[in-house]
């Protein structure tokens, strides 16, 4: 690991914003803001809204300057990519964000049932392969219903028309309830400041010429999910990084 790297973790390790459980440490002992996000540490009562692989936390960040009256949590593994949003809020005071560094499968380890009103996926790997690594797959569905109030929201935010396209049958399949839908999303008339946010990737797509697409919908607490029988032709790009059929 580099030095850089190593520099961040030990910053962040004093981070009173940044939180990092281990799943071994999770195996000895409970979370302890587990059910108790607002009173102990956003101490207010407001809705707690989560970004799921937050990366650098942009989201995170801006969505905890536009809405003051709300608590944002961004969480991602990639304990370097977290430390920029963590530093900033730090540095501008938010006190209305923070940062869970833990594998999203994990979230029920820290969140008590109703305890989260939205989640914001922006961007994230499709996983055109791998049905159930899929943040809007069926599995996850079922772990985030666990965690949302009624009539929670789940927002995705995608340059992948594959996921974008899964997103709708698996929503379809299951009856849940569309509130906002665009396979074009900055040619679409929505007028909303939440959906200009634009994080580091996303500028770098729109550059590219890809449509971001958008759709938010409920999450409704329910124990059955059935996945969508469904062929979706395949992204013909990969992310930046990947060495696979790039676009230029």
């Amino acid at each position: 690991m580099g030095k850089n790297k190593l520099s961040k973790f030990a910053a962040m390790a004093t981070y009173p914003n940044v939180f990092q459980y281990t799943f071994g440490t999770l195996q000895k002992e409970s979370f302890p803001l587990k059910g108790k996000w607002r009173t102990d540490y956003f101490r207010n009562d407001n809705a707690i809204v989560l970004e799921l692989g937050c990366g650098k936390g942009e989201y995170t960040v801006s969505l905890a300057q536009l809405f003051p009256e709300k608590n944002f949590i961004g969480i991602d593994i990639k304990g370097a990519r977290m430390w920029s949003g963590a530093k900033q809020a730090l540095s501008e005071n938010l006190a209305n964000a923070a940062f869970l560094r833990t594998h999203i499968e994990l979230l029920h380890h820290f969140f008590a049932e109703n305890e989260v009103s939205e989640i914001w996926i922006t961007f994230p790997d499709p996983q055109m392969a791998k049905v159930n690594k899929r943040l809007t797959s069926t599995r996850f569905m079922n772990a985030y219903s666990k965690i949302l109030a009624d009539k929670g929201v789940v927002h995705l935010k995608t340059d992948s028309n594959f996921l974008y396209t899964y997103t709708q049958a698996m929503i379809e399949e299951n009856g849940l309830t569309v509130l906002a839908d665009t396979d074009d999303l900055y040619r679409s008339g929505i007028n909303d400041k939440i959906l200009n946010i634009q994080t580091f990737y996303e500028q770098q797509w729109r550059a590219r010429g890809l449509n971001i697409r958008y759709i938010k919908f409920l999450c409704p607490q329910k124990e059955n999910w059935t996945e969508p029988d469904i062929e979706i032709e395949k992204d013909e790009y990969r992310s930046f990084g990947r060495d696979a059929n790039n676009l230029m």
